[in-house]
């Protein structure tokens, strides 16, 4: 019996969200894709996944690239469609497959962009004075070129996850991954400031159990943070675009430029796969590349 188009992606939600504990942006971006191909196949009268064909998603990803949709994005949604496949196929709903006979789109893998010393320092150092806002921002940008955390994971640090005497930050990943990550100590004075002398004036009582707050207590928030980054670069006169993760980007080449193994990176980072962190090799790979081509006196 078809379950139809509605009944299939509940059940494979359910599963993301209790199974496999997947975060809710998670969710939406696998909810988000998923409504596209099935308001498309909808509209050629088709009722349920099962009901469609290799040539029903080639269909799809033509009209995808009709609409200007870039590889990248073309290629995270497969990725989506295969996930809920396979689900599908496990469970009975569907009996084959059709994602696995489509040639994932090919994309080039770009390296991440990343800051030099100079621009750190620069940005770093932007947050000038003693009131309790730029205190924060100081703690806040120390903070996360210190651990490389994604900006979701600094806006939803908890007091209780900093741990100062060890010097360690508990951070909640994703898929709801706990990991430990240590703080030097530029960072820890910045937070020690932030928490005796600016915090209290942003939340009254201390009632907020969040690490970094806004004016009344509530939550710094990821579109806020990165207004702010946003701010203090241009005031510091980095002449580039730039974004909370550039520094989680520059953390973790610093780290390897100066000698750190991947797999000690891959775990500060909170990568399940090394694949994802051997990136940064490349990164250094090109510099040293244009390092030797610069200075080589047989280089060209």
């Amino acid at each position: 019996m078809e379950a139809g188009f509605d009944a299939q992606l509940d059940s494979f939600t359910f599963h993301l969200r209790v199974e496999r504990n997947l975060s809710v942006n998670t969710l939406e971006a696998y909810s988000r894709d998923l409504l596209k191909l099935v308001g498309f196949c909808r509209s050629a009268g088709r009722r349920d996944f099962s009901t469609l064909t290799p040539l029903d998603l080639v269909a799809f990803l033509k009209r995808l690239n009709q609409e200007g949709l870039s590889i990248r994005s073309q290629a995270r949604l497969m990725s989506s469609i295969r996930t809920c496949y396979r689900f599908l196929v496990s469970e009975g709903s569907c009996e084959r497959d059709p994602s696995a006979e489509i040639e994932r789109p090919r994309m080039m893998r770009k390296l991440p962009e990343f800051l030099s010393m100079v621009e750190v320092d620069a940005l770093l150092s932007q947050p000038q004075g003693d009131g309790a806002r730029a205190l924060r921002d100081r703690a806040m940008l120390e903070v996360l070129y210190a651990t490389g955390l994604r900006v979701s994971e600094l806006t939803q640090l908890r007091i209780d996850m900093l741990d100062r005497k060890l010097g360690v930050i508990r951070v909640m990943g994703k898929r709801r991954k706990e990991r430990m990550v240590p703080l030097g100590d530029t960072a820890l004075d910045a937070l020690d400031d932030y928490l005796s002398h600016g915090r209290s004036s942003l939340s009254p009582g201390n009632a907020s159990p969040f690490l970094f707050v806004i004016k009344g207590g509530a939550r710094m928030t990821r579109q806020g943070f990165w207004k702010m980054i946003k701010r203090y670069a241009l005031q510091a006169g980095i002449g580039k675009s730039i974004s909370p993760h550039q520094l989680r980007h520059s953390f973790a080449t610093h780290l390897l430029e100066r000698g750190a193994d991947l797999r000690s990176v891959q775990a500060l980072l909170g990568h399940v796969d090394i694949t994802t962190t051997e990136i940064y090799t490349h990164v250094n790979a090109e510099r040293l590349r244009r390092v030797y081509d610069q200075f080589h006196p047989r280089a060209r």
